[in-house]
């Protein structure tokens, strides 16, 4: 006789039917590609949002969320469960070397009073934080421009994260000794393993809710530097040409943006040239 309570109970997966609801809500409100493939990826982030909004099964929530209207207060945190927030300090190096060794000589030789730069994508902010340490260090020994940084993101759980700017202490390890004992403060008792960027650097940087599939975005004074780095990888062509017209709608003439690495606008007839590894300048 089969001991029924030993059994495995089967995990609770997305129906074919709410996959193809919720990737074309996904795809259509964030622009993030949701192929069939992704059916567990997507039913293992959302599980966690069965406890919170109180349904027992996945086939519950998604019928609350298109049937029952549920999405009017629940989008936001849909959005954020399905989000990848893969980010690092000083990733893709070879940006900030361009950056301090290239960009920022010619920038002070120009006498620019202030510059202005967006971390477009931010996640949990390790990207805007790298920019702070060398736009500060730079500013302070070599007498260069102040800075503005403006951080955004689609995501509001991670926006909360780089606000308070508090990092388990492993995850700087990339940065450089110099810069780490200058900008990130250790936690005073020994058995707290996390830090804190310095006030001054969080500070410099504005932090807030931006959707990139949004027709226009309010970023105010163009920027001279804009890094959307890692974010496009996620949008079919289409998609990434028109996001990446807007992000140059807000690039001063002579503005640099940078992507990722494993991102090309190879094919996409944009006012752009290419001046270093997937970094490009505005024409």
């Amino acid at each position: 006789m089969n001991d029924l309570a030993s059994q495995p109970i089967a995990e609770d997966v997305l129906s074919a039917r709410d996959f193809a609801r919720l990737s074309a809500f996904v795809t259509d409100m964030s622009g993030i590609k949701m192929p069939s493939n992704k059916t567990t990826m997507l039913s293992g982030r959302l599980r966690r949002r069965l406890r919170a909004t109180g349904h027992a099964t996945l086939g519950d929530y998604c019928a609350w969320l298109f049937d029952d209207d549920g999405l009017a207060v629940e989008a936001e945190h849909l959005l954020n469960a399905v989000t990848t927030n893969k980010t690092d300090f000083f990733r893709e190096p070879g940006h900030f070397d361009f950056l301090t060794r290239t960009l920022l000589p010619v920038l002070a030789a120009e006498r620019r009073p202030r510059l202005r730069l967006w971390s477009a994508g931010c996640s949990t902010g390790a990207e805007p934080y790298t920019l702070a340490m060398l736009l500060d260090a730079y500013m302070q020994d070599r007498g260069g421009p102040a800075f503005d940084i403006l951080a955004t993101d689609i995501d509001t759980e991670v926006l909360g994260i780089a606000r308070r700017g508090i990092f388990p202490r492993a995850a700087v390890d990339p940065v450089p000794p110099a810069l780490r004992q200058r900008y990130i403060l250790q936690a005073t008792a020994p058995d707290r393993e996390e830090v804190r960027i310095v006030p001054a650097l969080r500070q410099a940087i504005s932090f807030g809710r931006l959707n990139l599939m949004d027709d226009h975005y309010p970023v105010g004074v163009p920027m001279d530097m804009i890094f959307c780095r890692n974010v496009l990888i996620y949008f079919d062509r289409p998609t990434q040409e028109r996001v990446v017209r807007r992000l140059l709608d807000t690039l001063q003439p002579g503005g640099h943006l940078f992507l990722g690495h494993s991102e090309s606008l190879a094919d996409l007839d944009l006012p752009l040239e290419l001046v270093g590894n997937t970094i490009f300048r505005k024409r």
